[in-house]
């Protein structure tokens, strides 16, 4: 039962992906949540560097030419896209609790927490630098284009789902294994 609900909230989500593998990442650690944390962030720009499909955010403003200049446009759209990403990390969460339920008791939750809210924390500066763009931000956000995969799943988000799922198996597997 476990197994099918972590791989079904896999197949419907991004961010969630990036949240589920801090979580378990962090979870490794569990008596050092400074050093969980520091995983789970640097966990993102790996999981970056694997092709993968991204949904679209309707608020989106791309340039082409200098993806430094992309924006995200407050307004109607921006609260649609809020509330999809707040979801999809919501579900990543939810995921990697359920998973990890039956690792740890309660008191080492908030750490497994730290480390979602640490595995979507760089997508998360995206929206601070599209509004404020200084350092040491503008070097972060230069840093996460540099490592992003080049090879885009976008139109194919059947095979970008199933390489989550691919994902989400390995990391869940290498996990049971050292627990």
């Amino acid at each position: 039962m476990t197994w099918g609900i972590f791989m079904l909230l896999f197949l419907i989500m991004t961010l969630g992906t990036h949240a589920a593998v801090g979580a378990v990442v962090a979870g490794l650690v569990p008596t050092n949540p400074v050093l969980g944390l520091g995983l789970a962030f640097t966990s993102h720009f790996v999981l970056d560097m694997i092709p993968h499909w991204d949904y679209q955010l309707a608020s989106a403003a791309r340039d082409e030419v200098d993806a430094l200049n992309d924006d995200i446009i407050v307004g109607q759209a921006f609260i649609y896209d809020l509330a999809k990403i707040g979801t999809d990390f919501a579900l990543g969460l939810l995921g990697a609790l359920i998973i990890l339920a039956s690792f740890y008791d309660w008191t080492v939750w908030t750490w497994v927490i730290m480390g979602a809210i640490g595995g979507a924390l760089p997508d998360a500066l995206q929206f601070v630098y599209f509004k404020w763009r200084r350092e040491p931000l503008v070097s972060l956000q230069r840093f996460h284009q540099w490592v992003h995969t080049t090879i885009r799943l976008d139109g194919r988000p059947i095979l970008g789902a199933s390489l989550q799922v691919l994902l989400a198996g390995v990391v869940l597997g290498v996990y049971v294994l050292l627990h």
